[in-house]
C-alpha cells in the first residue's frame, strides 16, 4: 500500500462553530479508510500548534468513529471571541479552513477520493 502527503482538505472536510472564546472544529474524512490515519495525525498536540499563533491555550479531541469523525474544542482561539476580537471575521467557522490548508497528513492512496483533482496531481 502506497502512501503520499497531501493537504488534509483532501481527505477531508470541515464543520466548524464557535461560543464565546470558543472554536469547534469537526473533521470528517470523505471516504471511511480516512478516519484511522487522521486519528494517528491529528492529535490535540499538533492542532494546538495550529492555532498557537492565534493565541489557543488547550484543544480537546473527541473521537467519533461510527460517523466516522473527531471533533476538537480548542480553548482561546478567537482572541476574546466574536465581540470582543479586531478580527475582521472572527468566527469559528473561519478557522476550519485554517485546519484544513495548513496541516499536511501522510495517508495510504486509497483515502483520496477517486474524482479528487489530487489523484491527477499525484499521477494516480
Amino acid at each position: 500500500m502506497s502512501h503520499v502527503q497531501v493537504p488534509l482538505h483532501a481527505v477531508a472536510h470541515a464543520r466548524a462553530g464557535d461560543k464565546g472564546n470558543r472554536s469547534n472544529i469537526s473533521v470528517i474524512p470523505y471516504l471511511p479508510e480516512g478516519f484511522a490515519p487522521l486519528v494517528e495525525q491529528l492529535t490535540e498536540e499538533r492542532v494546538l500548534a495550529v492555532f498557537a499563533h492565534k493565541g489557543a491555550t488547550r484543544v480537546k479531541r473527541y473521537l467519533l468513529p461510527k460517523l466516522p469523525a473527531m471533533n476538537f474544542v480548542i480553548d482561546d482561539a478567537l482572541e476574546g471571541g466574536v465581540n470582543a476580537s479586531l478580527c475582521l471575521d472572527g468566527h469559528g467557522k473561519a478557522l476550519s479552513y485554517l485546519l484544513l490548508g495548513d496541516v499536511t497528513v501522510r495517508v495510504p492512496e486509497e483515502c483520496i477520493p477517486a474524482d479528487s483533482p489530487y489523484r491527477k496531481a499525484l499521477g494516480l
